[in-house]
């Protein structure tokens, strides 16, 4: 992976007259990141700031990010934003367009922009948030990579990052649309990582157990681990940085959705019998 800190020097000229070492600075590494106005993809773009990345933000609420990148007291040329809803490919794909315009091809693009709420199946009306929620969360992490697909196979490099969900590994009785969602999009960057094999673009899936985040802030059942963003943001730098195709974020829930996976129906139905649900989407 790029370095922030990396430099080239050329060698000094042989003639006397000339005492000075010309060096030649590495361009800082660019990172794009969708969701970037709270949660997950905040917390990212903070470390990422930290390490002295250049960032493409992305979001529906500008104003949020211009106070936010007030706050950290960073300059427009380092961290350049971007107003969309990820849900309008032709808006995710009109920045991502301004993006490669104003600053280059990025090295890295995280898909972090997503939604929850609890559905009822047996209601008419929540059909319409499952598509919300599908809408989101699936063709927005495709519309957010397909722009630098192309140019990173044309570089040979570059890391393509999707937030999926320990979610995605069991249905959670209400919690259909959630759900499905992370599982499609775990589904996703394993079939774009098998696409991109030998193209020197890697997929990286992150799967993050329970963050503390205002996605989580209304969860009416206990969350072992929960985690905070911060903490969460610096472990998914370490992955992305290693390019570990699929990793779960804390290791401890690593080991319960493995668990999941294994447990027979039955007891996975009789163990979330009763479990209190998320609020649904407000109508």
């Amino acid at each position: 992976m790029p370095s922030a800190a990396t430099s080239s020097a050329a060698p000094a000229s042989s003639s006397p007259a000339s005492s000075r070492t010309a060096v030649t600075l590495t361009p800082r590494p660019l990172v794009f990141i969708t969701g970037a106005s709270s949660g997950l993809g905040q917390a990212l773009a903070a470390h990422y700031a930290q390490k002295g990345w250049r960032l493409a933000l992305v979001a529906r609420r500008l104003e949020v990010m211009q106070q936010w990148r007030q706050a950290l007291n960073l300059s427009e040329e380092v961290c350049r934003l971007y107003a969309a809803d990820v849900s309008r490919p032709e808006r995710i794909r009109a920045v991502a367009e301004q993006c490669l315009a104003e600053q280059g091809l990025p090295d890295v693009v995280i898909a972090s922009a997503g939604i929850s709420w609890g559905v009822d199946t047996a209601e008419w009306e929540d059909l319409e948030g499952m598509q919300r929620i599908w809408q989101t969360n699936n063709l927005g992490m495709a519309a957010s990579f397909i722009p630098f697909i192309k140019p990173m196979r044309q570089r040979g490099s570059g890391t393509l990052v999707g937030i999926a969900s320990v979610a995605g590994v069991r249905g959670l009785p209400g919690h259909a649309g959630y759900c499905a969602s992370k599982a499609a999009a775990i589904a996703y960057c394993e079939s774009l990582r098998g696409d991109l094999r030998g193209s020197g673009v890697a997929v990286v899936t992150i799967s993050p157990g329970f963050i503390r985040t205002p996605m989580t802030a209304d969860n009416p059942f206990p969350m072992p681990f929960l985690t905070d963003a911060q903490v969460f943001a610096a472990r998914a730098f370490e992955a992305i940085e290693r390019q570990r195709s699929y990793v779960v974020i804390p290791w401890q829930m690593a080991w319960v959705a493995r668990l999941l996976r294994i447990l027979p129906n039955g007891l996975f139905d009789a163990a979330l019998a009763g479990r209190e649900r998320k609020p649904r989407q407000p109508h």
